[in-house]
C-alpha cells in the first residue's frame, strides 16, 4: 500500500498507457523495454531511473514483485498476464486497438479514466484540451495539401510494407488533419509487413509517407527495386520519409506523427 500522502508507484507495461502516465505528467517507477520503447517511440524522454521490466509479451514478474508498485498500467493486449500481474499490485486496464475502430478516440477516453483513476482530472481535462487546440492547428496548415490521397506505410523488406488504413493510429490521425488515406482496406494488426509494395500502384496520384526507419538490409534492396522505383509516387518525387514513431501508442505517439508529418509536407511544399 502507498504511504499516506505519497506518491503513487506506477509500474506500465503496455507503451500506450506509458505514453499516457506519463503525458499526465508523471513517470513510472518501471516499464517495459525501455531501449526498443526509447528508439522506437522517442517521446515521452524517460529518465534513466526508470527500470526496465524487459519485454511487453514477457515482463520480469520478479523484478516487478520487488518493486512493489501500487499500480500496475496495462491493456487488453495482456489479459493472459492479468492473473500474475494482479499478484503483485491492482491493475488498471484500457484499450486502445481494436481491429475495425479508429484508436484515437480510445486514447483520449484513456487520457480522461486515467487522469481520473490517478486523481488529475484537472491536469487530463486541460490535457485534453490542447490537444484538440494542437490537431486543429494542423489541419489548418495541412489544408492546402489535401487533395491528394496518402499511403502512411512501415518498410518491412524490398518486397513488403505494412500499410496503416483507418483503424490505425496513423490513419486516425490522417483523417482528423483533413487528408485522404490511399489505403481503403483495414489495418492488418501484425509485427510482420504483410502487405506487397506491388499494392501501392493502386492509387498512382497518391503520395507515400514512410514512417520511421526504413530497415538496414533492406535499403539496398528497395533502392534497386524495379517493382518500388515503377511506383508513380516513386517515380514523380512524392515520398515523405518521417522518424520514428510507436505505431502502437496513445496520444503522444498520434500528435507526434501530426507535427512531424506536417514539418514534412512544409519542408517540402509538397502539394504536386
Amino acid at each position: 500500500m502507498a504511504r499516506a500522502g505519497a506518491p503513487l508507484r506506477i509500474a506500465a507495461i503496455d507503451w500506450a498507457m506509458l505514453e499516457t502516465l506519463c503525458a499526465l505528467g508523471l513517470t513510472p517507477v518501471a516499464a517495459t523495454e525501455l531501449i526498443q520503447f526509447r528508439s522506437d517511440a522517442v517521446e515521452p524522454d524517460l529518465p534513466a531511473d526508470v527500470v526496465d521490466l524487459g519485454l511487453r509479451g514477457s515482463p520480469n514478474f520478479e523484478l516487478l514483485h520487488l518493486l512493489r508498485p501500487d499500480l500496475i498500467l496495462i491493456s487488453p493486449f495482456y489479459v493472459r498476464h492479468e492473473a500474475a500481474l494482479g499478484r503483485i499490485a491492482p491493475l488498471f486496464s484500457l484499450p486502445f486497438y481494436v481491429r475495425g475502430e479508429p484508436p484515437f478516440e480510445k486514447a483520449l477516453a484513456a487520457v480522461k479514466a486515467l487522469g481520473e483513476r490517478l486523481g488529475r482530472s484537472d491536469r487530463a481535462e486541460a490535457l485534453l484540451k490542447e490537444i484538440v487546440g494542437e490537431i486543429e492547428g494542423f489541419r489548418q496548415t495541412l489544408a492546402p495539401f489535401a487533395n491528394r490521397s496518402t499511403y502512411i506505410v512501415n518498410i518491412g523488406d524490398a518486397r513488403h510494407v505494412r500499410v496503416f488504413g483507418f483503424d490505425s493510429m496513423f490513419g486516425d490521425m490522417l483523417a482528423r488533419l483533413g487528408l485522404p488515406n490511399a489505403w481503403t482496406d483495414r489495418s492488418r494488426f501484425t509485427f510482420a509487413a504483410p502487405v506487397s509494395i506491388e499494392n501501392l500502384a493502386a492509387d498512382p496520384d497518391a503520395r507515400i509517407v514512410i514512417v520511421s526507419e526504413v530497415p538496414v538490409e533492406a535499403r539496398s534492396g528497395l533502392r534497386n527495386s524495379i517493382i518500388w522505383n515503377s511506383l508513380e509516387p516513386v517515380r514523380k518525387g512524392r515520398v515523405i520519409q518521417l522518424a520514428n514513431v510507436n505505431p502502437y501508442g496513445g496520444v503522444t505517439a498520434g500528435l507526434r506523427f501530426a507535427r512531424l508529418f506536417a514539418e514534412a509536407m512544409l519542408a517540402g511544399d509538397r502539394r504536386g
